[in-house]
């Protein structure tokens, strides 16, 4: 089709030239014919941009190819690779919503009359308890050498398209009506897009930070699934932690991160498991990914409170995320993500996990200096 444009511009051009060479007698049908030439040329441009939105449209919609390792299969059905953490001996547990009510550190319904279902007012030792892990889950990443971050959390298409949120999963995403901007879900997009159109230089690799924001979904499709309390919300806060690395280092970077994650709550002593996520589910972005499950006694299950993905060079070739080589065309780098702390996950499993017969809660030893007692709602 483009040889085809060419080919109607160069006849297009030619007869114009032609019409200032004719003399007055031959000039209006040379006329008509260039008029001919500039409509088929119209027609096949028009064509041609219809043809190249359909494609980037198909292409845009293309996942990112799986890793041969990650295991087959569709949500639910991931391996569980280990466990770790003891688990709790709980008589008759309460979960989280019956322990942060009573204790005036969760408020549902006035969230509800404020914002509708799904939010929620963390209050009193409910906000400390945010603020605690917050900052413990980042000194943490700190020691791992990752550079905190708070990142922007309205971003433009572009940074949404470039990490993979667009278009397939636009039916999870808040968009503002009047700019052309969306709240992130995670801050995997502003961190993705924090090198967003650069070259880099191998000596700066890796780079690694840890962001936290806040983050917005619709949960689009959830409805009657997980709804109860503040597992399952539209606005949350995280702590993320994201990786650029070289592409021959990126599945020592994607267990590292994974080592992070399992690091930050083995030590708030969570009993939980590392899922190797099946390909049917790994949406997207990730070439593998790894899940954290905590055991939460409230309903008596495993649930997701981290992810930890590998995305190889997909964002980087959507957000032209380059690193320079000396000989040979440059390289697209490789991009990993991972939750160091979901802070609202990770409450529930805290207080569910550590809870007394009394009401109150143990707080964890590696908790203790960030929130100042050992323990909650006493």
């Amino acid at each position: 089709m483009i040889a085809q444009l060419d080919e109607a511009r160069a006849e297009q051009a030619e007869a114009s030239k032609a019409i200032g060479r004719a003399g007055a007698e031959e000039r209006p049908a040379l006329i008509e014919a260039a008029q001919q030439y500039k409509e088929r040329v119209a027609a096949l441009e028009e064509e041609r941009d219809r043809v190249v939105a359909d494609h980037e449209a198909a292409f845009a919609r293309i996942p990112n190819l799986p890793h041969p390792d990650a295991p087959d299969g569709q949500e639910g059905e991931g391996t569980v690779v280990r466990t770790f953490g003891t688990p709790p001996e709980l008589d008759d547990p309460k979960d989280h919503v019956e322990l942060l009510e009573a204790a005036d550190a969760l408020d549902l319904a006035r969230a509800a009359k404020v914002s509708g279902a799904r939010f929620a007012y963390l209050k009193g030792e409910g906000a400390l308890l945010e603020f605690a892990l917050v900052r413990y889950a980042v000194d943490v990443a700190m020691r791992h050498g990752h550079v905190p971050v708070i990142p922007p959390v309205l971003v433009r298409e572009e940074a949404m398209y470039g990490t993979g949120f667009l278009p397939t999963d636009e039916q999870q995403l808040f968009r503002t009506r009047d700019d052309e901007l969306y709240l992130v879900g995670t801050s995997e997009v502003p961190l993705a897009g924090l090198h967003m159109e650069e070259l880099l230089d191998p000596d700066q690799l890796p780079l690694r930070y840890v962001g936290y924001s806040p983050c917005f979904r619709r949960e689009a499709g959830a409805h009657g699934k997980d709804t109860r309390g503040i597992l399952r919300v539209h606005q949350f806060e995280k702590v993320e932690l994201f990786s650029f690395v070289h592409p021959d280092e990126s599945s020592d970077e994607h267990e590292r991160i994974l080592a992070i994650e399992e690091e930050v709550f083995g030590a708030l002593e969570i009993h939980a498991q590392v899922v190797d996520i099946p390909v049917g589910d790994l949406g997207a972005s990730a070439a593998r990914k790894f899940d954290i499950e905590a055991w939460l006694p409230g309903q008596q299950a495993y649930r997701e409170v981290t992810s930890c993905s590998n995305t190889t060079d997909y964002q980087s070739r959507r957000l032209r995320t380059r690193m320079r080589v000396e000989q040979g065309p440059n390289l697209l780098v490789h991009t990993l993500n991972g939750t160091a702390l979901a802070v609202q996950r990770a409450i529930i499993a805290l207080v569910e996990q550590h809870q007394r017969s009394d009401g109150t809660v143990a707080v964890p030893s590696a908790l203790q200096p960030y929130l100042g007692r050992e323990v909650l709602f006493a």
